[in-house]
Formats: structure tokens, C-alpha cells, sequence
């Protein structure tokens, strides 16, 4: 049997940017994706711990070092600059491989950068 588990995680960022007037996505620091084991393209989910806000989107590789975590389209209107989020991908896996898979984690410090 094959399950829906945690792959990544990059536990509360700050959103730098929210521009309504793009096609849709989020653009995320090529530093913090590699550290999380995300992809662009990737599908994430994004949690927003100000209002509870849940959303999917894909991933653009964003500046290395900038810190950018910025929601494009639509799901701009779901974030303000300054809102903390998590932002979670999955994977498929065999049932008992995901009993011992350890999620890629990271933790960013202040203005978004690797500690």
C-alpha cells in the first residue's frame, strides 16, 4: 500500500512578498529548498499561523540568500507581508517505509536564512 506522508518542512517563515498580479505559485529562497529537500515545480501545502489560512501551490526556486518567500496569484490574498507560514511537501511511499522515513526539516531563522 502506498501512503500520502511528509517528505519536507520549513517551519515558520516570514512572507517577504504577496503579488496578486502573477500567474500563481510561491517563490521560495533556492537556499531554504535545498536544505528542505523540495523541487521547483513541487507541490507544497502553505500554512498560514496568523489567520489558519490552508493552501496548495507549486514552487519557483527564488534568489539563494535572499530569504524571498513570497505567495504569487491568487493566494496572495490569503497572507500579508509579515506572516508567519509553514510550508509542507509530501510524497508517496510504501506504508512501511514511511513507519521509518525522516522528513527533510528546517528551521529558518531571522530574515529567512539557514541557522
Amino acid at each position: 500500500m502506498m501512503i500520502k506522508a511528509v517528505k519536507s518542512k520549513i517551519h515558520r517563515v516570514t512572507i517577504t512578498q504577496a503579488e496578486l498580479n502573477y500567474i500563481g505559485s510561491i517563490t521560495i529562497d533556492e537556499a531554504l529548498l535545498e536544505a528542505s529537500n523540495i523541487i521547483e515545480g513541487e507541490r507544497v501545502q502553505i500554512v498560514n499561523l496568523q489567520n489558519a489560512a490552508r493552501l496548495e501551490t507549486y514552487v519557483i526556486k527564488g534568489e539563494r540568500g535572499s530569504g524571498v518567500i513570497c505567495l504569487n496569484g491568487p493566494s496572495a490574498r490569503l497572507v500579508a507581508v509579515g506572516d508567519q507560514v509553514i510550508i509542507i511537501g509530501y510524497g508517496y511511499m510504501d506504508f512501511e517505509e514511511a513507519k521509518t522515513y525522516k522528513p527533510s526539516m528546517v528551521f529558518p531563522g531571522e530574515g529567512n536564512q539557514l541557522v
